[in-house]
């Protein structure tokens, strides 16, 4: 019983995983939409599950290396090249906005639900124009 009860909880957490990645390439893409950075959005992630979901739904080219890219998702800090650093990125992490001052926004989860925030002068100083659809996720500062 123990076993069964191991594999079932095993199981759950692999499909969950993979759900949550699918659900965060949802809310980015409707994110990304509604952006624009004045190239076609080429997207690279240090998420390999994030870059399978994009490239299933076909809507942005993503790149092997984010070199090619013109938009980083980053979920680890440590996962950006020097030579991408001053790209325009875009965390899975509220931490990481505050981290990595390139970042114009942030994707992350709090009590069980999934927040967005754009910070609007790091989006501006970096040529990327917000649609009115996202106003609602707008702030001025990390707080």
């Amino acid at each position: 019983m123990k076993i069964v009860a191991g594999i079932l909880t095993l199981l759950f957490t692999l499909f969950g995983h993979e759900h949550t990645d699918s659900i965060k390439a949802d809310i980015l893409e409707k994110v990304f939409t509604n952006i624009s950075i004045n190239k076609e959005i080429i997207i690279w992630s240090d998420n390999e599950n994030l870059i399978l979901e994009f490239k299933a739904k076909a809507n942005f080219a993503t790149a092997s290396k984010c070199g090619d890219a013109y938009l980083l998702i980053l979920e680890n800090k440590q996962n950006i090249d020097k030579e991408c650093q001053e790209k325009a990125i875009f965390v899975m992490n509220y931490a990481l906005l505050k981290e990595i001052p390139q970042s114009f926004g942030a994707i992350f989860w709090k009590k069980g639900r999934p927040n967005i925030v754009i910070i609007a002068p790091r989006a501006k100083a970096r040529s990327i124009k917000i649609s009115e659809k996202l106003d609602d996720y707008l702030e001025e500062k990390i707080w």
